[in-house]
């Protein structure tokens, strides 16, 4: 393959992701503006999701990405604390 194909073959790839960006962009911000609106939600269906792998005996790092948070080192795990509470409390809890 020469070089100019392999060159088209970047460019069309890159064009193929930046649209699967754009389509995943919309329903993620809906998602995450849900997820503020109703932290309390969110912190019950982690749960939920946790406690049912703990029955299922599911090892952690066998789900996609989680291998990676329990890797860390302490002040990462402090970090995504901290970053996960400046979140919920962004949008303030508003019971009504």
């Amino acid at each position: 393959m020469s070089l100019f194909k392999h060159l088209r073959a970047v460019r069309e790839a890159r064009e193929r992701v930046a649209d699967a960006r754009q389509a995943l962009a919309e329903p993620a911000g809906a998602l995450l503006a849900r997820g503020r609106q109703h932290p309390l939600g969110t912190v019950s269906v982690a749960a939920g999701l946790g406690f049912v792998l703990g029955q299922l005996n599911v090892h952690p790092l066998r789900i996609p990405g989680l291998g990676a948070l329990l890797n860390g080192t302490v002040a990462e795990l402090v970090a995504q604390g901290v970053r996960l509470v400046a979140e919920f409390s962004e949008g303030g809890f508003d019971p009504s």
